[in-house]
């Protein structure tokens, strides 16, 4: 496994939000830098389950500013957060969280809220805010309804920008497995060190993902994303469950893809 898991570099969980301490995901960062906590922000649902509250967010940015580079962050941006990217090409929200989210993910679908009447025209002004972020890499949803996106990017005047990758997510974000994926789907043209995979993953089949992933000979690095199997009911709450975060720890770390910290020995 021992090349499979160079070329792994995170385990994302999307969907962090007030039902966990944002000092609890520090620990866990500590502990475990390969994990990677995404944060949705879509400004209606603000304060419900897995969209995080403004107050929640900057208690986790003082948590991220103290953690020594170890805590991975990602903003995945939906609503209206996306279309002021896409319409107006505006960039002040992303600004505020520069620094603290190292990667932004771009969710351009109907069903997280964003205007796709037009995503084929919006590339001008998605460019002009990736070029203003430099140090933020921007994850494109490669999906059939992002087509016009994704492939406007690939095909721009300048190719696609440096700190652009893209996640492969037929699902568009509602936690359905395509049944796994193949070197085949890479898109043309794309020429990226790195690439994602998301739809359906989760404690229960984590394995079985990684063995197909790692079967694929990708020859570029490759990271996973899971929300929804990330969701439990807790005393009658929807809750951003980190039982279930490590148990998709536990079972990476048992294909040796990571370790365990020495100072915890589990089987």
């Amino acid at each position: 496994m021992s090349s499979t898991r160079d070329s792994f570099t995170a385990l994302g969980f999307c969907g962090a939000d007030d039902s966990v301490d944002p000092q609890f995901l520090g620990l866990l960062s500590q502990a475990y830098p390969f994990i990677e906590f995404g944060v949705l922000f879509r400004p209606d649902k603000e304060g419900t389950p897995r969209y995080a509250s403004p107050a929640w967010v900057e208690e986790l940015k003082a948590v991220a500013r103290k953690s020594n580079g170890r805590m991975k962050l990602a903003a995945h941006l939906c609503g209206t957060r996306v279309n002021d990217i896409l319409q107006r090409g505006e960039a002040s929200f992303l600004k505020s969280l520069d620094g603290f989210f190292g990667r932004c993910q771009i969710n351009a679908t109907a069903v997280n809220g964003v205007d796709t009447s037009d995503l084929s025209g919006s590339v001008p002004n998605l460019l002009t805010v990736i070029g203003t972020l430099p140090n933020m890499e921007f994850i494109i949803q490669k999906n059939e309804e992002t087509s016009p996106l994704w492939s406007g990017l690939l095909s721009s005047p300048g190719g696609l920008p440096s700190n652009v990758t893209f996640l492969l997510d037929e699902s568009k974000g509602t936690g359905v497995f395509p049944g796994g994926w193949d070197k085949s789907m890479l898109p043309v043209r794309y020429n990226q060190c790195k690439i994602g995979f998301a739809g359906g993953i989760g404690p229960s089949n984590i394995q079985k993902v990684m063995k197909g992933l790692s079967s694929c000979n990708l020859e570029i690095s490759y990271w996973i994303d899971m929300e929804s199997s990330l969701r439990s009911i807790k005393n009658d709450v929807d809750v951003f469950d980190l039982d279930k975060c490590f148990k998709c720890i536990k079972k990476i770390i048992s294909m040796e893809f990571f370790e365990h910290p020495e100072y915890i020995s589990l089987p």
